[in-house]
């Protein structure tokens, strides 16, 4: 099967210090290479500091501040994993209301391993099925998620992943979502 096209489609990921790198990368080069347009949005401008589990890994180069963007300019969002990133996202008021925008547009969104901790706070996950790394599990079903234990999960145009070993399904799923664009259904 052909990867859908992605030509003329603008996808964003939201990211910060502590990126486990693999989930940035692999999704970033994949999207790229079926014709995206991408971003790397971030707290501050600069560079972000990727990791490899618990390794220090590469630095990225920031291509705009999250201050400075709306979820208008993107046709969907994509949020990698690693601890420390969506801990540190999810208490910056403005990175959580970039998310939750992706759902009040119905634009489809991907989050992988810990990524999914910006879905929670960003409260868009209540009577969504999901999934994520194991210790996300209880955060999601207390915030009326139904978590499963799946390779890759998609849900109304939400794809969502466990860990690095499900990235080609996660970036296949994701690449098929962003082509489709908008989800009536996906509501906030």
């Amino acid at each position: 099967m052909a990867t859908p096209s992605l030509q003329g489609k603008s996808i964003a990921f939201l990211a910060t210090d502590g990126v486990e790198q693999v989930e940035l990368t692999q999704p970033w080069e994949q999207i790229k290479a079926a014709g995206a347009k991408v971003t790397l949005v971030s707290l501050e401008s600069g560079q972000i500091q990727g990791v490899h589990h618990e390794k220090q890994g590469d630095k990225f180069d920031v291509d705009a501040v999250v201050d400075d963007v709306s979820a208008e300019q993107f046709d969907g969002l994509v949020l990698p994993g690693g601890v420390f990133n969506p801990d540190a996202l999810r208490v910056n008021e403005t990175a959580v209301d970039f998310v939750r925008d992706f759902f009040k547009q119905h634009k489809p969104v991907a989050a992988i391993c810990h990524g999914p901790w910006m879905l929670v706070e960003a409260n868009v996950v209540e009577g969504r099925k999901v999934t994520s790394w194991p210790s996300v599990k209880t955060d999601l079903r207390n915030a009326g998620a139904e978590w499963v234990d799946q390779e890759c999960v998609c849900d109304e145009g939400l794809v969502t992943s466990r860990n690095p070993d499900d990235l080609p399904a996660f970036c296949s799923k994701a690449i098929e979502e962003f082509a489709e664009g908008k989800h009536a259904q996906q509501t906030v």
